[in-house]
């Protein structure tokens, strides 16, 4: 069982970029068929995807939300890190860093969550 730990400042100011980190409790996040994303759902809404990095470093991102988001990895702290540019109150959410495994499940099909985290952009 995978333990993910999602990290992230409470509290951030419109127009900045909120950083998010998920520290993995596993051997390499570089694993063959791993995948590692992050999920949110803002209060009284459904969960939306907003990217994922592969085993292999490529990076998958969720087209509404393309152009502000980035996401890394640093593979020596297994730990991947999400940034959303020029937030807004529209961005305040749970967000939860998720894990799957390809070679056990479909591709999106994000079966080890983390416990979330809750942000709040205002000002």
């Amino acid at each position: 069982q995978v333990q993910l730990q999602e990290s992230a400042p409470g509290l951030v100011k419109p127009s900045e970029t909120l950083s998010l980190t998920c520290s993995v409790s596993v051997d390499s996040i570089t694993a063959d068929y791993s995948y590692w994303g992050w999920i949110r759902q803002p209060p009284g809404k459904g969960l939306e995807w907003m990217g994922a990095i592969a085993f292999s470093g490529t990076t998958y991102y969720s087209p509404s939300l393309k152009s502000r988001t980035s996401i890394s990895r640093d593979t020596s702290k297994n730990q991947f890190t999400l940034q959303l540019s020029s937030v807004t109150p529209e961005d305040t959410s749970v967000y939860y860093c998720v894990a799957m495994q390809s070679n056990l499940n479909p591709l999106g099909y994000w079966d080890q969550w983390g416990q979330g985290t809750q942000v709040t952009v205002s000002s």
